[in-house]
């Protein structure tokens, strides 16, 4: 394809992208997503942690785990954080494990009624459908976190904690760490613009924009774990209340981090529309 027509496909898709964001208010449905994630987050993350206790046993699993908290940052606080999180995970069990599905399982009805928002359409049983949508990648689960955290453990002798240190390490801990969370993302972020979002653009059309959307995210969480490195005192604009401060900035990062969600969605459905005008 010649530059010439490159630019002019993107100038389309930026067109299309813009027709469909007009008279939408992309910052409430952020906002309600963000709303649904902090019902869902946590619980994710517990699940995420309790699939490493399936063959290392629960103790052996935390012990395991805790050897991460090296690539932490330590300056806000986010170690102890992480500690508990790990702790709770591996303790979970399978009770406790079919319990948590539930607050789960909200994220998905967040994404569809966002969704919805940017896109009106009759649509039924929408926090249901929604729920149950987002469920069916807990199959990969076990698979996702098992490698998010294998790579972990090949990083953590690179941090300055483990040995490492040095600005050959630090890019090396950028890079593979990078291209681990993009790679990991894409794989539910590709189901849910196929299937929990509505419109249903075609498979390798949500693939596209699952691995660019993935891509944005994979760089602003590492821009997260830079924040955390910074010797802030989030609690001052909330009279010392350290708890709240630390809440209402996470809460910030994921109001964000969904902004970028819904818009590489969003772009994904343009695209989805240029191929379908091309075809027909």
């Amino acid at each position: 394809m010649s530059g010439g027509r490159l630019g002019r496909e993107a100038s389309g898709l930026l067109r299309r992208t813009r027709a469909r964001l007009r008279d939408r208010d992309l910052a409430a449905a952020a906002a309600t997503l963000t709303y649904y994630s902090a019902i869902a987050v946590v619980p994710w993350l517990l699940l995420a942690v309790w699939t490493t206790a399936w063959s290392r046993g629960a103790d052996g699993a935390e012990r395991w785990l805790a050897e991460l908290r090296v690539l932490v940052p330590p300056d806000m606080g986010g170690r102890p954080s992480y500690d508990r999180l790990v702790h709770a995970g591996t303790h979970l069990g399978p009770v406790g494990a079919l319990v948590v599905l539930l607050p789960a399982s909200f994220y998905g009805e967040g994404l569809r009624r966002a969704g919805l928002a940017l896109d009106p359409r009759p649509d039924r049983f929408t926090g249901w459908r929604g729920r149950l949508l987002v469920m069916v990648p807990v199959v990969l689960l076990p698979l996702i976190a098992g490698a998010f955290f294998a790579v972990g453990h090949a990083l953590a002798p690179l941090a300055p904690e483990g040995g490492g240190g040095g600005a050959g390490d630090l890019v090396v801990r950028i890079v593979v760490g990078f291209t681990t969370v993009w790679l990991l993302l894409s794989v539910p972020l590709a189901w849910s613009f196929r299937t929990v979002l509505p419109g249903r653009p075609r498979w390798w059309v949500a693939a596209v924009g699952a691995l660019a959307t993935g891509s944005c995210l994979a760089g602003f969480l590492h821009g997260f774990q830079l924040f955390l490195s910074l010797p802030v005192d989030v609690g001052i604009p909330f009279g010392q209340l350290d708890v709240v401060g630390g809440v209402v900035a996470v809460g910030l990062w994921l109001y964000v981090l969904h902004v970028f969600v819904l818009l590489g969605w969003t772009v994904t459905r343009a695209l989805d529309d240029r191929v379908g005008a091309g075809t027909a």
